[in-house]
């Protein structure tokens, strides 16, 4: 199948960017079936991740049934295209992909400690992808289904889908008063993020704002179930109360020998709460970083603790085995009638 792929940005009128010059950008990345004969051809461009050639813009390829819509959801300080590899697995087995780069937590402009800081603003941001799907569906509008929408995230990204299936947040991980002696006070890509929090409620009524917004619901009805990839420490701050009223099935994967996302304290706690999610662990000494691509010869170069697994372990056959568990499972979703 060739994999066509679009990108544009939509604006959040409703929501400004951290520097209160404009509206809140939303960058999405769409990988999709492209029609037959489409032309597939590298991105231009150096990255840190190794990247399938593919048809941008082409038209897609007509569906004998449609295609359900899977939105992506990336990892704190990371980006779309770090779940091309998820995406590009996904649109094999019938689907389209749709990722967004979560403003001011993402790598693909400058980092703000607003947006490591306020976690909750990410939910939004794939809500808006349904609320304006005209400004990117073009001619896939009549091949998607648009009552199978699912959503999947890794790490912050886990955290992320965990609110649109309806988890409430009670606090943000970094607050002062949830620090812990000689405990981290930021993750790894902003280490000194508990320190602009005082300042910031003090100087940015962006910030403020958001901060209000805390504890509000963010569950999207739209999204029918989810698939939650090793989801950190951040998923401590829900109410079990609101974990305990989810509805949506939830897959959660994680690897064995996670310890940025250490698996009991993070993955079957939340497994634990949920009343209708599966829990499955990938063997082999799998650590946090196998739900990123593989990496190119420069992303190597400069991070390789990123991409280097155990002796033994082929991180795209990983890959192959959670697209596999990941599309059996949404896949198997019942969506009633009228639902």
């Amino acid at each position: 199948m060739k994999l066509g792929f679009r990108e544009g940005v939509l604006h959040d009128e409703t929501r400004p960017d951290w520097n209160e010059t404009g509206p809140r950008p939303v960058r999405w990345s769409l990988w999709y079936p492209a029609a037959e004969g489409s032309i597939e051809t590298e991105i231009p461009g150096r990255s840190w991740f190794r990247r399938a050639a593919v048809a941008c813009d082409a038209p897609v390829q007509p569906a004998t049934r449609p295609y359900p819509l899977v939105l992506l959801s990336h990892g704190t300080g990371g980006s779309a295209a770090g779940l091309e590899w998820l995406a590009r697995r996904l649109v094999n087995r019938g689907f389209i992909a749709l990722g967004v780069n979560h403003h001011g937590n993402t790598g693909g402009e400058a980092y703000h400690a607003e947006g490591f800081a306020c976690l909750w603003e990410r939910a939004s941001d794939l809500s808006l992808t349904l609320d304006y799907r005209k400004d990117w569906q073009g001619d896939l509008a009549g091949h998607m289904d648009t009552r199978s929408i699912f959503a999947a995230g890794f790490s912050a990204g886990a955290y992320t889908v965990m609110l649109l299936l309806g988890a409430v947040a009670q606090f943000s991980q970094f607050e002062q008063s949830r620090l812990k002696p000689g405990g981290p006070r930021g993750p790894r890509e902003f280490p000194d993020l508990a320190d602009h929090i005082p300042s910031l409620l003090r100087t940015s009524t962006a910030f403020r704002d958001s901060w209000s917004r805390m504890s509000q619901s963010y569950r999207d009805d739209r999204i029918k179930a989810a698939l939650v990839c090793a989801p950190g420490r951040s998923v401590r701050g829900f109410s079990e109360e609101s974990l305990k009223a989810i509805d949506r099935p939830a897959l959660i994967l994680v690897g064995d020998a996670d310890d940025t996302a250490p698996v009991e304290e993070c993955s079957k706690w939340l497994h634990a709460r949920l009343d209708r999610s599966t829990f499955r662990m990938l063997p082999g000494g799998l650590g946090h970083y196998v739900f990123l691509p593989e990496g190119s010869p420069l992303g190597l170069s400069f991070a390789e603790h990123l991409f280097t697994d155990p002796a033994g372990i082929e991180r795209a056959a990983v890959h192959d085995e959670i697209a596999e568990l990941s599309g059996a499972f949404f896949y198997g979703i019942d969506i009633p009638a009228g639902v």
